[in-house]
């Protein structure tokens, strides 16, 4: 199944276990959201749990922290990534903060999905990669799934969490297709920290979202050349998987981090940091990023120069793989 299809399934499948799970935000109801992802639920479940906001992002915010402090685990829906920002104050104020603030008697186990990332030839604010803001916040959890079966499991487990985690879905994956293990076998599954999607032995490429795909293409490409690249799914962008990350990287002894957002304070340098924490000593070469640039978001035809390419991330592995010390 899709993307989309495993995201409403799993939703689905939320609200049929949790009586008190709700789903909020603009046109999820009876349209099933921009991108259909809620869509059918609406009919399924009613409109007082699954239900249509005004177009106010800090009021959805505010409603689901209103609705988490009545014993609710609200599920809402910001359109795009871009329009988080009116919500900042409510993510960063209440969200982040209830449960410090009450002294654990004011949980927030709130979900909130982003569809996050460019890829689609959006306009403004429809492209933003806001993982190192959301990461950036006490309080948080973050993560990101790469496919239809990590999209399933990841929201699921996401969503019976008592924290507040900001979900950030791939929009140009969403109509990609992959094996979702919906069955009996899977229950129980806890998607918890990075996954290797690749073994390798020369380099480590780590990613998540939309760049896991690209990155897998770009293995192929290397080991058309001899180079095994192995290619990690970090999945949680905060909490990171540290251990994870310094094992994949201790074998392979060197590191390209790629991510969509610009460069300078991305998730990239924090995870570059832990990287020589942890395997300075074994390190060959200094850990690169093969990042988005320091400007904003362009306009669609310039999505491609943008977004790091096949090419880009293959030149970063040939910087990495020809350093010489000294």
């Amino acid at each position: 199944m899709s993307m989309q299809q495993a995201l409403n399934r799993a939703l689905a499948e939320v609200m049929t276990e949790n009586p008190r799970a709700l789903i909020l935000g603009e046109d999820v109801g009876q349209l099933g959201g921009v991108f259909r992802i809620t869509d059918g639920l609406q009919k399924k479940f009613g409109e007082a749990r699954v239900f249509d906001t005004p177009l106010a992002e800090s009021g959805i915010l505010g409603m689901s922290v209103g609705l988490a402090m009545a014993g609710y685990h609200p599920i809402p829906e910001v359109q795009f990534d871009g329009f988080a920002y009116p919500a900042v104050n409510q993510i960063i104020c209440q969200v982040g903060r209830m449960n410090y603030r009450s002294r654990g008697k004011l949980p927030m186990p709130i979900t909130l999905r982003v569809p996050s990332f460019g890829g689609i030839r959006a306009p403004e604010h429809h492209g933003e990669s806001l993982e190192a803001m959301f990461a950036h916040v006490p309080g948080l959890k973050v993560v990101s799934p790469s496919g239809p079966n990590e999209a399933y499991h990841l929201l699921k487990y996401a969503a019976t969490r008592q924290d507040p985690v900001i979900f950030m879905e791939p929009k140009s994956r969403y109509w990609q297709k992959g094996p979702v293990n919906t069955g009996a076998d899977a229950a129980g599954y806890r998607p918890t920290g990075s996954r290797v999607v690749r073994e390798g032995k020369h380099l480590t490429l780590v990613a998540w979202g939309a760049m896991v795909a690209r990155c897998l293409q770009v293995a192929e490409l290397a080991a058309e050349d001899g180079i095994e690249i192995e290619v990690l799914d970090l999945r949680w962008l905060k909490p990171i998987d540290a251990e994870g990350l310094a094992a994949s990287v201790a074998k392979t002894r060197r590191a390209v981090v790629v991510h969509e957002a610009p460069r300078t304070s991305g998730l990239g340098a924090e995870v570059a940091s832990i990287i020589s924490e942890r395997c300075f000593g074994t390190l060959k070469a200094p850990v690169e990023r093969v990042t988005g640039f320091d400007v904003p978001y362009p306009s669609g035809d310039l999505e491609d120069e943008y977004i790091p390419n096949i090419d880009r991330i293959l030149y970063g592995i040939q910087r990495v793989l020809e350093y010489r010390r000294g």
